[in-house]
């Protein structure tokens, strides 16, 4: 079992074993999904994350069949903002969406409010792991690391939003921590499309040092496919 990926396929240390590889959904929110979030109040588009959300959902369905390990992350703040950074809030305040401002779903990317939440669409099951984070980056101040350590998890294949900003950095903290990292460029997104592209060339740079890329149709074409002999030994099953 292997999916094919740019510039090489996945997993590079060998055969994928779904028992050993967990599917990260990230900030998939109604603040970054929803026409009334935090991203609309921006002056972004969501379209973009919108149309991702099909693929997303068939490549998690194949997921669980599988057996692999299904995490949601969640970006959000206390409502007092004594875990903002000063820098952050004003960046935000620069862009026109101040975390902590009123909008249509409550303040925005404040935990508890409506906007923080997942969308409809994508609401974890109870054998899902939700991970709640201050940053961009779904290791940073979280038991991420820890979760998949204890699930002796090797691979992590990334989606959601956004393409250069959250997405980028978990890939790059996973890198570092050791964790073979699939990004499905058909599965994430950002508000320009150009954006997008150029987030997905830096995460191939020097030969896919970050990440390898692939698509939710070889993913999920790959994980239909029978274990290979290596993967079926190595679980003292008879191919």
């Amino acid at each position: 079992m292997i999916v094919t990926g740019d510039p090489y396929d996945f997993p590079i240390t060998g055969v994928l074993d779904p028992q050993r590889t967990a599917l990260l959904v990230i900030d998939m929110q109604r603040d970054f999904c929803d026409p009334s979030g935090y991203m609309h109040s921006r002056g972004d588009d969501v379209g973009a994350a919108r149309a991702i959300v099909p693929r997303i959902l068939a490549v998690m369905e194949m997921a669980r069949r599988a057996g692999m390990l299904v995490i949601y992350t969640r970006e959000g703040h206390r409502a007092n903002l004594t875990d903002l950074p000063d820098n952050k809030r004003l960046k935000t305040a620069r862009a026109g969406a101040q975390i902590g401002a009123k909008g249509p779903l409550g303040r925005l990317l404040i935990r508890g409010e409506m906007g923080w939440d997942f969308i409809d669409e994508m609401q974890p099951t109870e054998d899902d792991v939700v991970i709640d984070k201050v940053g961009t980056g779904a290791f940073h101040a979280t038991e991420l690391h820890d979760v998949l350590r204890n699930r002796r998890i090797e691979n992590v294949v990334l989606t959601g939003v956004t393409t250069g900003v959250c997405v980028s950095s978990t890939a790059r903290e996973a890198t570092d921590r050791g964790y073979s990292v699939l990004v499905l460029e058909d599965c994430c997104a950002e508000p320009d499309p150009v954006n997008h592209a150029m987030a997905i060339q830096l995460l191939k740079i020097e030969d896919g040092y970050l990440a390898t890329i692939s698509s939710a149709e070889l993913f999920i074409s790959a994980l239909q496919s029978p274990p290979t002999d290596a993967l079926s030994a190595s679980r003292g099953v008879n191919p």
